[in-house]
């Protein structure tokens, strides 16, 4: 693989250099800064997202014909490590990584045209109905039931861990229509067109590091037209199974870790050793640093194979579990790091630190006040999207026969 930048492609990351000077405000960088958890401030996300929207780059992964970029793998990448480099916000963008390639593929035509160009301008926010108590991992277990009344399903039950339901406006959700026969054959993939439908309650839940993230929704006989199925029924697990290997594998991790090594190079030229001197020059500490900055390297040759297989249109099949693991051990042990460089200042409860424009003085320095909620946070990294274990049998079923 050679890895060198074409001439073409060093032209394309000094564009998307002056577009990021130009248009990255401070408050956008500050956003991107105090992220503690999984995206950036919700409402900073959204100003990005629309500027990305009005320049076109709102949708690096799309195809030209859906409002995307249509560009290469490479180009891809490079835009991502030079967003990450200068603090761009992560946006909220599940339709765009999630359900977005899904109605491309499954979606009809009247589908395709009622959300594609919504998701790529930021006017529609999707949060993902998946996991429910008693059915995360094992997600063919679901139990919250679609059943048919005229032209609508009406669903009841509830689901969990709903990263965004509380700010989203759409969801799209997996539902079981059928329970005869196999678990798996009895699921179907709809959309929820309002999260004021009338039934739909949202209630949240509190993480460990202080941020409102995720949320429980309960159905009481919420309505949706059985036109917002996505593929025909009983055939969601076909479709939930394509959406993942996009959320597994469908977005590059390494900016983000080489962007998280950054900050933890601040944090570890700050912080003093247990010794003398400061914690960068203490031996064991470095070579725990370039532990970590080599798996880094060794997951970003994966993902640039993946983001090469996916511009020809390939799926990424079983390489997306080997990303999924690869990247949220990375960014776990990176988080160890932080936290022990920090020591008993990492501690401190202040999540207002962390809120836009928050000036007044912390115990925790400022270089560190995300490190601790990225431990705690993150710790769920090596289970949302299906557990690590879960993708390993998926590797050893897929790749090794076993």
């Amino acid at each position: 693989m050679d890895l060198a930048l074409s001439p073409q492609d060093e032209a394309f990351r000094g564009e998307v250099r002056r577009f990021l000077d130009e248009n990255l405000t401070e408050d956008l960088r500050e956003a991107g800064r105090k992220t503690g958890g999984v995206f950036a401030d919700v409402a900073a996300g959204v100003r990005w997202h629309k500027v990305l929207a009005r320049k076109g780059w709102s949708a690096p992964s799309w195809p030209k014909e859906y409002g995307g970029t249509g560009w290469s793998a490479i180009q891809r990448y490079i835009f991502s490590r030079e967003c990450t480099a200068v603090d761009a916000p992560r946006i909220f963008a599940m339709g765009l990584r999630m359900v977005g390639p899904v109605i491309m593929k499954y979606g009809t035509p009247e589908q395709k045209a009622k959300y594609l160009p919504r998701i790529v301008s930021g006017d529609i926010v999707f949060c993902q109905g998946y996991s429910e108590p008693g059915s995360g991992s094992d997600l063919a277990s679901l139990k919250t039931r679609a059943v048919k009344d005229g032209d609508d399903y009406v669903i009841n039950g509830t689901k969990i861990w709903t990263t965004g339901a509380h700010v989203a406006d759409h969801m799209f959700c997996l539902v079981r229509t059928a329970t005869e026969g196999k678990p798996q054959d009895g699921i179907s993939f709809v959309l929820i067109d309002s999260m004021q439908t009338p039934g739909l309650t949202v209630k949240p839940i509190v993480t460990l590091a202080g941020d409102h993230e995720v949320n429980q929704v309960f159905f009481d006989n919420v309505r949706t037209p059985i036109a917002n199925r996505i593929g025909p029924e009983n055939a969601g697990w076909t479709v939930a199974k394509y959406l993942l290997e996009f959320e597994r594998g469908g977005e590059a991790y390494t900016p983000n870790l080489y962007a998280r090594l950054d900050d933890l190079r601040r944090i570890v030229a700050e912080e003093a050793a247990d010794g003398s001197g400061k914690l960068a020059t203490e031996r064991s500490f470095a070579e725990r640093l370039a532990e970590a900055e080599m798996d880094i390297q060794a997951l970003e040759m994966i993902e640039l194979q993946v983001l090469s297989d996916l511009s020809k249109g390939r799926n990424p099949g079983a390489a997306s579990s080997s990303m999924k693991i690869r990247g949220s051990e990375t960014s776990q042990k990176i988080d160890h790091l932080g936290v022990e460089a920090l020591a008993w200042y990492a501690a401190p409860f202040e999540p207002e630190a962390r809120l836009l424009g928050h000036n007044a003085p912390n115990v925790t320095p400022e270089w560190g006040i995300t490190a601790m909620p990225l431990y705690l946070n993150n710790r769920a990294a090596s289970i949302y999207a299906g557990s690590n274990e879960v993708q390993r049998n998926i590797i050893a079923k897929a790749v090794l026969g076993l």
